[in-house]
């Protein structure tokens, strides 16, 4: 399941979603079932979207660790999938690597820096608030330049030359 596969789910589970989403619904978008066994580089780039190179990066960087098996092959448990989940999650919504690391860093050192990192995210929140917003105004833009040439606007218009 590639990361379109995973943003498809995603924006599915939000339909169903009556108020604000539960960690429920973040849980559902990685089939944990696929993560049982361990899995190789290839496997997890392929479940996510990403090159080996960046998942290499990300380890490289301390954002994930990865054991290795008897032939010293990175082995992606369930827990380092959720966590790639997370991140991608985090970069796509603009989070910088230097707060990803840093988060990550945190999350690592334990439940002492939950009130640090809560900040963290409750900043980013805000940041990513800001640009639904504005993301919302560059919608409403360009709906009316399509009204203006006489097509439809909305979420029935899609799909159509």
């Amino acid at each position: 399941m590639a990361t379109d596969d995973l943003m498809s789910r995603a924006l599915a589970a939000l339909d169903e979603v009556d108020g604000p989403m539960s960690v429920e619904v973040i849980h559902r978008l990685v089939d944990v079932g696929a993560a049982n066994e361990p899995m190789t580089i290839t496997e997890v780039a392929d479940l996510l979207d990403m090159s080996p190179h960046t998942l290499r990066y990300y380890e490289r960087i301390g954002l994930v660790e990865v054991a290795r098996d008897a032939s010293g092959h990175r082995s992606y448990d369930a827990a380092a999938v959720r966590r790639l989940v997370f991140l991608t999650r985090m970069r796509l919504s603009g989070m910088a690597m230097r707060d990803l690391q840093h988060y990550m860093r945190l999350a690592d050192e334990g439940d002492d820096t939950v009130p640090e990192r809560l900040d963290l995210l409750l900043e980013h929140r805000d940041t990513i608030r800001r640009q639904l917003k504005e993301l919302t105004l560059s919608l409403a833009a360009t709906e009316y330049k399509i009204a203006t040439y006489g097509g439809r606007t909305g979420p029935a218009s899609g799909g159509e030359g």
